[in-house]
């Protein structure tokens, strides 16, 4: 089955691995909380251990420049879709409550943003990442 929405993270370029993992697992994690569709069933092994669901669907991880997730950004909010972002302040704080306290302290087009994970329908996901490569 060929999903007509897509799910893809873009991670601002030159950040240290443990920052794009931790980038990437945090921002995907709004999309599994927030749109419930996007997530399937529990799985299950012979033995009868059952895990967690994951999506239904691949995530497409996508690299960036500075200005390039700018511009990433700005297409997303005008075009409405569902969107999770993480800043730079984000490294520094230690829990949720402070992280949004850092994100809000900041004007939209003044925040610092290294990492977004996008859920929509395909060619408006598309028409955001334009001029993106996949991450390497």
């Amino acid at each position: 089955m060929k999903a007509n929405t897509k799910i893809a993270v873009v991670i601002r370029e030159n950040l240290q691995m443990w920052q794009e993992l931790n980038v990437t697992a945090f921002t995907v994690s709004g999309i599994a909380g927030t749109i419930k569709d996007s997530v399937g069933e529990n799985y299950e092994d012979g033995s009868g251990n059952v895990y967690l669901p994951m999506f239904k669907q691949p995530v497409l991880v996508f690299s960036a420049d500075k200005d390039q997730i700018q511009k990433v950004h700005q297409r997303a909010l005008s075009r409405a879709i569902h969107f999770s972002l993480y800043t730079e302040e984000l490294f520094d704080t230690s829990n949720d409550e402070d992280n949004r306290a850092v994100v809000k302290a900041c004007r939209s087009e003044d925040l610092h943003i290294v990492g977004m994970a996008m859920y929509g329908p395909k060619n408006t996901v598309d028409k955001v990442l334009k001029g993106l490569s996949l991450h390497k």
